[in-house]
């Protein structure tokens, strides 16, 4: 995600906050399970999911606290 990616989502609800986390946990399930049985992806697409998750789950906290 770049900077002007994180200032779209802090425009966005709690509902679709929530469904992009849902989607990006789907994302990193579907890489796990990659990697498990020998196909893995690249190891920073792992990581990168996980920081995605991360950045919205903070956004989402952040909206909670102000309001």
């Amino acid at each position: 995600m770049k900077a002007k990616d994180i200032q779209e989502l802090r425009g966005k609800t709690d509902a679709e906050l929530k469904a992009l986390v849902l989607e990006k946990r789907r994302e990193q399930f579907n890489a796990r399970m990659q990697r498990g049985s020998g196909q893995g992806p690249k190891p920073s697409a792992i990581r990168e999911t996980r920081r995605d998750i991360a950045r919205l789950k903070t956004i989402l906290t952040e909206k909670n606290r102000s309001a």
